[in-house]
């Protein structure tokens, strides 16, 4: 069997959230199935290290699709071609993009409907075409994918789709994430936080990520408390950030929140593991990834009521509404105050953790794209 796949978001250094489910997958997928021969499609000159077995056969086709015009170019003119001259028998698409001129089997993955919930977050041509094309991806695919039982119910409702259509395949948590030693803590702290506890956040910096009100939750917590505690803040400047450069450099407390910018995930994963808790408000996911990755090195995580969330976080979080910052910092301040429930919630994260793994993930992948090949 020819299986084609989207893997445009392979980009060496810069692994995020749908390129880390894409990696993770695919790289299982591939070893486990050599009988199977995998077809790359990349919109760039691509990095050796994603081809992962030599059942991988890498295609590189212009354009390079980065805003609409170009993910138009590429997905319904580029992806055809190439899924023509394969004599591809299906289509995995891990991104959420998908082609309407292709009559082959689309096993398409959707992560999330973020833009719909929050279009004011995006940008206005990007929010146009995912508004108009995303509904007619859905109702085209043979089979679509989602990361949790929320979004499933959201692509449900919103693009009238059948649940039976829909399987719900997890995140896993990288292997480098786990419980640090007393030293390594120690190490990690001095040299990110002069030596203090920290509550740290990961993610890409846009307005979702509700970065103003955990800056505002900061401020409230250090004002009660006149504590050492620092926030270690972890991620990229992606889009609309001019309001939380514009804070970073006048809040009281500035000088008690180290911006540290993107990290690889060796260094992250060092950097989660040594925080007193993970502090995660965002204001809507499609799963939360960091949230799974802080609970994995045993961090006890403070993160929203909405979305996803609370599906990911189990019973070894406190829920907060993130469109309040008053009940962020009350909760930064209960977990600071409160051993006992720290302690407690630090017991709650390994059987947390075990309900996702990326074995299990690439293994309920690969069910769903047999179901789409089978048309069941």
């Amino acid at each position: 069997m020819r299986i084609a796949v989207n893997t445009r978001l392979l980009l060496k250094g810069k692994l995020e959230g749908i390129g880390w489910f894409t990696h993770q997958t695919l790289e299982r997928m591939v070893k486990k199935h050599p009988e199977h021969e995998f077809i790359f499609f990349f919109d760039r000159p691509y990095d050796h290290s994603f081809i992962f077995a030599p059942n991988v056969t890498a295609v590189v086709a212009p354009p390079q699709a980065r805003h609409p015009f170009l993910f138009y170019l590429w997905f319904e003119w580029s992806v055809p071609y190439l899924l023509k001259k394969y004599k591809a028998d299906v289509f995995l698409s891990p991104d959420g993009f998908s082609s309407l001129s292709t009559n082959v089997p689309t096993c398409l993955v959707i992560h999330d409907l973020a833009f719909e919930h929050y279009p004011e977050h995006f940008k206005y041509r990007d929010r146009l075409y995912w508004r108009y094309y995303s509904p007619r991806f859905a109702q085209k695919a043979k089979r679509i994918v989602t990361v949790s039982s929320y979004s499933k119910q959201d692509i449900a409702h919103r693009y009238d789709v059948s649940e039976n259509k829909i399987d719900v395949v997890y995140n896993g948590a990288h292997a480098e994430y786990r419980p640090l030693s007393f030293d390594e803590k120690e190490s990690v702290k001095t040299k990110y936080a002069e030596g203090c506890e920290y509550f740290v956040f990961a993610g890409a910096l846009h307005p979702r990520k509700n970065i103003v009100n955990l800056l505002k939750a900061f401020i409230a917590f250090k004002k009660k408390q006149r504590s050492n505690m620092k926030l270690v803040i972890v991620g990229r400047l992606a889009w609309k950030y001019e309001e939380v450069m514009e804070m970073r450099d006048t809040m009281p407390f500035k000088d008690e929140v180290k911006w540290v910018g993107y990290m690889n995930v060796e260094e992250l994963s060092r950097v989660m593991g040594a925080a007193y808790a993970l502090v995660y408000a965002s204001l809507f996911e499609g799963f939360g990834i960091p949230i799974l990755e802080a609970l994995q090195c045993n961090v006890p995580a403070i993160v929203s009521n909405t979305s996803s969330m609370p599906e990911v976080a189990g019973n070894a979080a406190l829920l907060v509404d993130p469109t309040d910052h008053k009940d962020i910092a009350e909760k930064m301040q209960q977990l600071y105050k409160d051993e006992t429930l720290r302690a407690k919630l630090i017991a709650a994260a390994p059987e947390q953790v075990r309900k996702f793994n990326w074995d299990r993930s690439a293994e309920d992948l690969w069910s769903a794209l047999m179901k789409c090949v089978s048309g069941s």
